[in-house]
């Protein structure tokens, strides 16, 4: 008779703090995914009719109220360059991005960034703090507005606030309530393993992402090899299976990062705590608790790159591309380590401006 192997944890919020019955038997047959989401989970009752309650809503004054929380600072979380933009466009991309065409598995069809595993993946830091911004609009609305939908529309209208034109908006996305249980998300116990691959560097399906925990690529390069070449490798596969062409992938990876920044004040392995659902109860919810100096505005970390892509980080441009063409690039480390690439020395005078500095 062979024994289960219990995983350790710094904080377990099980009954008494004991291990659960999955901690015992990992390999145990999981049958909840026979009933995921059942009715009684559901809080707005068997009778609830989502897309019925949406057509009630006055889109153009939640899309005002979304444009007004944008340049609302927070002192608790403030914003990059007294905008919020670039952090509701990564948050609902980062939504959408977990989509993969071989099982049409993930996307932001249901919402389910809010729970585990998603919530709390690397490459999801600090976007708990994203939804706690949005929580009063969330609030205003209630049912008329599920968080799937409002994530979205969060995007969209920072974008157009920001000068970008988009092809429009479609809500109906009804909200689930409970994580989902029946995804394969990899085979890895760790978080950034990449067992996914074979020699010969091929992704198993039905995966997408390069590895545990990210979205789509690293942005350091594959398991942090600042190598260009084996980048576009990754980036070529991952997007493909995320049914995108080249065309479309340099279209989002340009677009989705000419607005906002990366955050890198300092080494994360020294100051930034457990994820929301390895975080303890007091944390309410929220994860990545920052040491560092204040914790957020200039000592944000989050990636652990550092500093924005563009002159204009709030408004809508092509230096993206611009950029990227007149330079040539060499490689730094961030504050926080992590490998970037810079303009060599002595090709520009201008520079990005300082995300916290209202001059």
């Amino acid at each position: 008779m062979g024994m289960g192997a219990v995983t350790e944890a710094s904080h377990r919020h099980t009954a008494a703090g004991g291990y659960s019955n999955a901690d015992w038997w990992p390999n145990q047959l999981n049958l909840d995914i026979l009933q995921q989401n059942p009715p009684m989970a559901n809080p707005m009752g068997d009778d609830f009719d989502y897309a019925a309650e949406f057509k009630t809503l006055d889109l153009a004054a939640v899309k005002q109220d979304i444009a007004a929380l944008l340049t609302d600072s927070q002192d608790w979380w403030p914003a990059d360059y007294g905008n919020y933009g670039g952090l509701m466009i990564r948050l609902a991309w980062h939504s959408a991005g977990t989509y993969r065409i071989s099982d049409g598995r993930g996307g932001s069809g249901s919402g389910t960034i809010r729970f585990a595993p998603l919530n709390s993946w690397p490459d999801n830091a600090n976007l708990d703090k994203a939804r706690r911004l949005l929580w009063p609009v969330k609030k205003k609305y209630g049912r008329k507005l599920s968080w799937a939908d409002l994530i979205v529309l969060a995007g969209n209208v920072s974008l157009e606030t920001m000068g970008f034109e988009t092809f429009g908006y479609a809500g109906g996305r009804e909200d689930v309530y409970e994580p989902e249980k029946d995804i394969n998300w990899g085979p890895e116990s760790k978080w950034l393993g990449d067992q996914r691959f074979s020699d010969d560097r091929e992704l198993a399906n039905p995966l997408a992402a390069s590895q545990m925990g990210l979205i789509y690529v690293n942005p350091e390069g594959p398991n942090g090899n600042p190598d260009p070449l084996l980048a576009a490798h990754d980036i070529r596969i991952t997007f493909g299976r995320m049914a995108m062409n080249d065309e479309e992938t340099v279209a989002l990876i340009a677009g989705g990062h000419t607005l906002g920044k990366v955050h890198g004040a300092a080494d994360p392995r020294k100051y930034v705590g457990p994820e929301p659902e390895g975080a303890s109860l007091e944390e309410q919810g929220l994860g990545w608790k920052n040491s560092f100096g204040t914790g957020a505005g200039p000592d944000t970390i989050t990636s652990g790159l550092e500093g924005a892509w563009t002159y204009t980080p709030v408004k809508w441009s092509h230096d993206y591309f611009e950029n990227l063409f007149e330079y040539e690039w060499e490689l730094h480390r961030s504050p926080a380590g992590a490998q970037q690439w810079h303009p060599k020395p002595g090709q520009t005078k201008r520079t990005t401006p300082d995300a916290h500095d209202p001059s």
